[in-house]
């Protein structure tokens, strides 16, 4: 190997991995991923309708197998493997995934189940209309074109495109940095709010959501966002639409009913749909529910059967739109290729401007195509004329000159193009009938010459000429064809209906358990005899509640924090259940001090070691995440806290100096969160426990014997928040506890 010419360049690796990167970068962004603003296909899509002209597979000739298709476009235009091709071939054709199909499929092309489509081989395919109306013109120079990989062939750069392809059909891809999610549209609302755009084109959003109110899906449905949503996510380019199931209730007999769901949200497979029903139902998660069958024929129907004839319909379909994909976010993201090819997110509006000031110059380019045919038709015709009016030199100069072309330039001040089609004229045109025709085609030539090139001259007519091609796509596309009228209803927003927890988890009895060591689990049923509770070895019992399924627990700990876990995600069964610190995120130097049921007009009482504290209220204290919601404040050298329920009107705190305080609980304030007031003046000693009570019923707690004594007489304990207090009866526990 000769390497006297080669040449070494030294480049730091970030920057030539940097360089290449970007390279790829932006040939996934423009080659692959992001549709063009004015056709509304991607590379495939393109590469694949054209390829389909070629193979002369119009609306009205005979289907070609697929896999003609698919090795055309690999081997001409799109060097990748063909499952990607024809998978992209396989969703123009899907009447559920294309709102206005680009291919005329035969055979197996799946079906909303998400079953695939057969394989190529088996499968045949043509252009539909709306493809047609996309390549329509494209031999009249109205677009631009580019050799394909190979530099064999041409194809074009974008699609003439008659059709509001983008906005119809919408499109989604992932390119590397960015993405695109463009959902459909009907196209006769498109036509209209091109046709109003065309005579004011910085027309306003709210203008614009008069013609368009939303996405109108293939597979139908309920759009349930509100009007400000829609239009900011219109004005932005960015946004989503709340996509709903439709459905109807089916009476039955007795009372009794059935609701029945005929559509289901854009891109949610029914079989996946009706398997996460099983699911839930199985689990127990959906108690308003009692079966679900899928009666699917030609036309979707599931089959929704409530438990009860007296469980509200309404409340059981919003309790299934929270927990399975019968309502789904369809997300906006306008973010496609300019004219200049570069990627930006634009507004709808800008969307449908793009796309009018293409058909204005495809418009112009065509017409300019056809005025050049014109001028070279009638350089032509003008030949002929002057040959009629001098037949008898013309033939004596064909058949005597040596150079008869020359000789008609020179004699008759011929073009050469003019000579050469007179010399290839046959003998038969020479006719008296054909001077005349000829004559007339020069007429009519020449008079649309005119009218061409008076268009290009005439802005205003040639807005006019767009306006009357987009009416004539609105009339072949919208509502009066099969497939014009819109299909997802754009309904209210929904109302705020609360569901019951019980909706969506069964109500039944269980015990919590938590060891001394934080073992958490729950039994069902309520326990009255805890004897036969069995811990790890060295572990007790520390706390036990009696719940139900559907309550909120609220788990206060050493350091001042609240965790809140759902009763029905604790672990279940005869084991010893799992550590509490799996479900919260517990310091492993801070312990549990309680749990509680939450109730929504509870209030508790929360206090630090250091005899500090006050009233918070239940709302206050639930946490949406794991590591919990910080409430009380502690100290670090304390370390610990109490929390108890307020169940009286009077609080009584005993310090480890064993000093027992009374006060009114009016005395103590209600704060969200923070350190608290003064409970019990202490000169040595810390707080011991807290307990909120009746005054009137009289103060009790466990001796240690295990008896429960209650003191009636309470005066001598009975002071101000923030006193001293003093030495409880004979005989109250030590260390100084009230339970």
């Amino acid at each position: 190997m000769d390497t006297t010419s080669a040449q070494i360049s030294e480049t730091k690796f970030a920057d030539a991995l940097s360089e290449r990167y970007l390279a790829y970068a932006l040939s996934t962004i423009m080659s692959r991923s992001l549709p063009d603003v004015r056709d509304g296909l991607k590379p495939v899509h393109r590469r694949l309708l054209f390829a389909m002209r070629q193979l002369r597979l119009a609306p009205d000739d005979a289907f070609k197998k697929s896999a003609r298709v698919v090795g055309d476009v690999m081997g001409k235009f799109h060097p990748h493997g063909d499952t990607a091709i024809y998978d992209a071939m396989v969703r123009l054709a899907q009447d559920f995934s294309q709102r206005y199909p680009l291919v005329d499929g035969q055979g197996n092309f799946g079906n909303i189940d998400g079953d695939n489509a057969a394989a190529m081989r088996y499968t045949e395919a043509r252009l539909t209309t709306v493809a047609e109306s996309l390549l329509q013109g494209i031999d009249e120079d109205a677009v631009d074109f580019k050799n394909t990989y190979d530099g064999e062939g041409n194809e074009p750069l974008v699609l003439p495109a008659a059709f509001p392809n983008l906005l119809a059909n919408g499109a989604q891809g992932i390119a590397v940095g960015m993405a695109t999610s463009i959902p459909p549209h009907n196209v006769e609302e498109l036509c209209d709010a091109l046709l109003h755009l065309i005579n004011h084109p910085n027309t306003s959003f709210e203008t614009l959501f008069r013609y368009i109110p939303g996405p109108d899906f293939p597979t139908g449905g309920v759009l349930v966002d509100t009007p400000e949503t829609i239009i900011d996510a219109y004005k932005t380019g960015k946004g989503s639409f709340r996509l709903r199931a439709r459905w109807d209730v089916e009476k039955l007999k007795n009372g009794t009913y059935q609701i029945v769901v005929t559509e289901i949200p854009y891109q949610v497979q029914k079989s996946r749909l009706v398997e996460k029903l099983a699911e839930l139902l199985e689990n127990k998660k959906l108690n308003l529910l009692s079966d679900v069958q899928d009666e699917s024929a030609e036309d979707l129907r599931l089959v929704l059967e409530p438990k009860s004839r007296n469980i509200d319909p309404a409340l059981l379909m919003e309790s299934l739109f929270k927990q399975c994909d019968l309502e789904v976010r369809i997300s906006l993201n306008l973010n496609v290729l300019d004219a200049e090819q570069t990627p930006r997110v634009m507004s709808l509006r800008e969307a449908l401007n793009a796309f009018l000031a293409h058909r204005h110059e495809v418009l112009v380019r065509r017409s300019n195509f056809r005025l050049g045919k014109i001028k070279s038709r009638l350089e032509v015709l003008s030949g002929y004329l002057i040959a009629f009016l001098n037949i008898d030199e013309v033939i004596r100069i064909i058949r005597e000159e040596d150079h008869p072309k020359q000789k008609m330039m020179n004699d008759f001040e011929l073009t050469e193009n003019q000579a050469e089609a007179i010399l290839n004229m046959r003998l038969r045109s020479l006719r008296k009938l054909e001077e005349i025709a000829i004559r007339k085609e020069f007429e009519e030539l020449t008079a649309e010459k005119l009218d061409i090139t008076a268009l290009l001259n005439d802005e205003k007519r040639r807005w006019k000429i767009i306006a009357a091609e987009i009416k004539n796509v609105k009339n072949d596309f919208g509502k009066n064809s099969i497939l014009g009228p819109r299909r997802t209803e754009i309904g209210q927003p929904p109302s705020a209906i609360i569901i019951p927890i019980e909706a969506i988890v069964g109500r039944e009895p269980i015990t919590i358990i938590c060891s001394d060591r934080g073992w958490i689990r729950a039994v069902k049923g309520h326990l009255s005899d805890t004897s036969d509770l069995k811990f790890k070895d060295g572990d007790t019992l520390g706390y036990i509640l009696l719940a139900e399924t559907t309550d909120r627990i609220l788990i206060f700990a050493s350091n001042g924090r609240c965790y809140t876990v759902m009763a029905d995600k604790l672990p279940r069964g005869r084991g010893h259940g799992e550590p509490l610190r799996l479900m919260i995120d517990l310091p492993n130097d801070h312990c549990l001090i309680s749990l509680d049921v939450f109730k929504p007009d509870g209030q508790f009482i929360l206090a630090s070691k250091d005899g500090r504290g006050f009233i918070a209220a239940s709302k206050d204290l639930i946490a949406q995440t794991k590591t919990g919601k910080q409430i009380l404040n502690v100290s670090d050298d304390t370390k610990a806290s109490i929390c108890v329920p307020v169940n009286g009107d009077s609080i009584a705190v005993v310090g480890t100096n064993r000093k027992l305080l009374i006060f009114s609980k009016e005395e103590l304030p209600q704060l969200a969160k923070g350190k608290g007031v003064i409970l019990q003046k202490y000169k040595d000693g810390k707080l011991s426990d807290i307990k909120s009570f009746n005054v009137s019923d009289g103060l009790s707690w466990h001796m240690n014997g295990g008896r429960q004594r209650t003191e009636t007489e309470l005066g001598t304990w009975i002071g101000k928040r923030a006193s001293a207090g003093r030495i409880p009866p004979t005989g109250f526990p030590r260390p100084p506890k009230f339970n």
